[in-house]
């Protein structure tokens, strides 16, 4: 493990990656004062956002904003009830484009910060300075870790309420690194910071001279965004069927087309491709889109694929690769997050999977483990799973299932658990390999 400035610039000078990281942190870590922060020192707020916030100060007799209050109406919005459970914002630099994934910080919120995290590439955690590691904190660094995060960025906040200690610092550091020792992260950089005066957010301000790592805005700019491993580029050519469709222009009226999004990977014409689950090989003939015919796609473009031969090819099949395809079983382990207040039932309850386009029946092992994500141990002999517990389980599904990896392709690795009955969404899961045995199947 491994222990700029920002600005602005149009899209159209040169095209700049994404990266996407989470956001998390215990009750008053000052989570809210940190996005608002960064984005108001990387000039991300429209003006009359900033004016909102002046008048606001104005009327409380402030003399400063209250970066706070720039996430206001979207936590707001959370104490309502309403859907919208993980805040997403965007903004840019002059170096690359960001969307942060906001997500709560309470126990009971688990499943919103799985859902944040499974399309991060880089975790925030905050730390109070005045706290240490508070078991909440173990929890947000075990969840990023639990769902493929590679790289931790550890945003100790609050150092000017303890005189910007270089010595309480280096506790909290250490002391994580002894429970990070357990864990797989690539890199983690710890941070000490005051996100309400500002200091190693975007500008690195006065009060940290011993502090010589990156500002939290250059520890992102610099952070990795996975290819090879995991990332949608990176992966193999994986393309779920969403639609099977009979265009009626001229040439075409008896000519399949097969409509989707590309998953991960990327594919050319000529190149030799396999249907999932027959196994059928046939070459990609064309590609064509909306805006015309395509030579080659890549993720995560909308296209409709034309095969050479007239094979047989419906909704929730997979095109893949040929030379590299996913593995196709009726089982397979997996981690779960269970996400519903009734507790995952092993016989009693009909759950449906929906992976990628195609959605089967399943049925659950009884647990292998449930992890106790403040200790990290396996705690084996459970029953169940309740609601926001993490367990590994043994999946068995009513028709093969083209799958590959989580932590080799996210995109073909996840899935969701419906409860057949509501239509609930009741889990999530990324799938770990094949089926653990022998293991107890409901009946």
């Amino acid at each position: 493990m491994a222990a700029s400035n920002a600005g602005f610039d149009t899209p159209e000078s040169h095209p700049k990656d994404l990266l996407r990281f989470m956001t998390a942190g215990s009750v008053d870590d000052g989570k809210s004062t940190l996005i608002g922060r960064l984005l108001h020192d990387a000039k991300a707020l429209m003006d009359d956002h900033i004016d909102a916030l002046a008048r606001t100060a104005a009327r409380r007799g402030l003399k400063d904003l209250d970066l706070s209050h720039v996430t206001d109406g979207l936590q707001g919005e959370r104490e309502q009830g309403i859907t919208i459970d993980v805040a997403y914002r965007s903004f840019e630099t002059a170096r690359r484009r960001f969307i942060i994934a906001d997500t709560p910080g309470h126990e009971q919120y688990t499943r919103n910060m799985v859902t944040g995290a499974t399309n991060a590439d880089v975790a925030v955690v905050l730390v109070d300075a005045c706290k240490y590691w508070l078991p909440q904190s173990r929890r947000h660094a075990c969840l990023a870790d639990t769902v493929g995060i590679r790289q931790l960025v550890v945003a100790v906040n609050k150092m000017d309420l303890i005189g910007y200690c270089e010595a309480a610092f280096a506790h909290i550091r250490d002391e994580f690194l002894d429970f990070a020792s357990r864990l797989h992260f690539a890199r983690v950089t710890f941070i000490p910071m005051s996100a309400l005066k500002g200091d190693m957010v975007v500008e690195r301000g006065g009060n940290l001279p011993w502090y010589e790592g990156p500002t939290l805005l250059e520890a992102l700019e610099q952070a990795d965004i996975p290819g090879a491993v995991g990332g949608a580029h990176g992966a193999p050519f994986r393309f779920p069927v969403q639609w099977v469709s009979r265009p009626g222009a001229p040439g075409r009226a008896a000519r399949r087309g097969y409509m989707g999004r590309v998953a991960s990977g990327g594919v050319a014409v000529g190149d030799e491709v396999m249907v999932l689950p027959s196994g059928r090989r046939t070459h990609v003939e064309e590609i064509d889109t909306h805006d015309g015919v395509l030579a080659r796609t890549q993720a995560p473009q909308s296209v409709t694929l034309y095969l050479e031969d007239d094979v047989d090819v419906a909704r929730g099949d997979m095109i893949v690769a040929a030379p590299s395809p996913p593995a196709v079983t009726k089982a397979f382990a997996a981690t779960v997050c269970w996400l519903s207040s009734e507790p995952m039932s092993l016989r009693r309850r009909r759950y449906l999977i929906k992976h990628g386009t195609k959605t089967v029946s399943a049925l659950f092992s009884r647990p292998h483990y449930r992890l106790n994500i403040a200790t990290l141990e396996r705690d084996t002999g459970v029953a169940t799973l309740a609601m926001n517990d993490i367990g590994r389980v043994t999946v068995h599904v009513q028709d093969p299932l083209p799958w590959d990896t989580y932590i080799a392709n996210r995109a073909t690795g996840s899935f969701i658990v419906i409860d057949a009955l509501t239509h609930d969404t009741v889990g999530a899961g990324l799938i770990e390999g094949s089926a653990d045995a022998p293991e107890a199947l409901a009946s």
